[in-house]
């Protein structure tokens, strides 16, 4: 939500919407530029957390030249992120997407009005949560079938190459039943491949289910794509709003469900939960 004018000199940048904040909870942060400081816009109903900047570093533009420059792109993303959390640590925060800019601040009092009732919505319901997400990779079983899999399909190559299994009778044709014994081979290798699929995907719906009764909210969210170098297979990439003091509930349930599935869970956060306030 980028507004500007070329011909205004000033827009404001708006980082989050909170209620009550500390006003020492952002005093001294560089923000996005280090012309102005970062500081508290009043509402009528919340408070914005915003910074005066340059409308002509936010045009279209000057924005679009911006995502092609990764270094300063993540400049901007990290100096984002650290205001909103920040503020987050002190009060409920709904943070708002990066480069959210309007003209004056006239215009963030009036765009935001129109918003009330969904910012006071998500306020409410992140108030003393925080997000958390678990990613969940196949145990070591499905791994393994895997594996088998590769090697059924490498015995099958070296039979049709070397054909060490094909013994010859003496009239020079194969023995009767080596070709059952390879259609039986393949038929194995794939039943053990469905049934780890199978497992895989039971294990991550247990996952998801026991950390979602815990849950105030979930989100399953697509699983990454692994670098070239692991060749862990995620089966779950999902995020959490957890109520704060389930904090230490949360990582147990974690610990014993690795113990108890095999697979490997990795627990990140907490984080403010940006993937519990919807779009501004």
């Amino acid at each position: 939500m980028r507004q500007h004018d070329a011909e205004v000199p000033d827009a404001t940048y708006v980082f989050a919407v909170c209620r009550d904040p500390d006003p020492s909870s952002c005093a001294g942060l560089p923000g996005v530029t280090h012309e102005a400081p970062v500081r508290l816009l009043a509402l009528d109903s919340f408070t914005a957390i915003v910074q005066t900047v340059r409308a002509r570093d936010f045009t279209d533009e000057a924005w679009q030249s911006r995502l092609s420059d990764q270094r300063e792109l993540e400049r901007y993303a990290r100096a984002h992120h650290d205001v909103v959390s920040a503020v987050a640590a002190a009060c409920p925060t709904v943070p708002l997407p990066m480069a959210t800019v309007y003209h004056a601040d006239e215009r963030v009092r009036e765009a935001l009005a129109k918003e009330t009732d969904r910012l006071r919505a998500a306020l409410k319901r992140i108030a003393h949560h925080a997000e958390w997400g678990v990613k969940v990779y196949a145990p070591p079983a499905a791994t393994a079938a895997t594996a088998a899999t590769a090697a059924t399909a490498a015995t099958d190559d070296a039979d049709r190459h070397t054909g060490r299994p094909v013994v010859p009778t003496d009239r020079g044709r194969p023995a009767a039943g080596a070709g059952l014994a390879y259609l039986e081979r393949k038929r194995g290798a794939q039943r053990l491949r469905e049934r780890s699929q199978e497992d895989a995907l039971r294990t991550a719906e247990t996952v998801d289910e026991q950390v979602g009764r815990l849950a105030t909210a979930s989100r399953r969210l697509r699983p990454h794509p692994q670098p070239s170098t692991d060749r862990r297979v995620q089966i779950l990439n999902a995020t959490y709003l957890v109520a704060e003091h389930r904090s230490e509930e949360l990582a147990l349930l974690t610990r014993t469900l690795r113990e108890r599935t095999g697979a490997q869970i990795e627990l990140s956060g907490p984080w403010v939960p940006y993937s519990f306030v919807g779009e501004v």
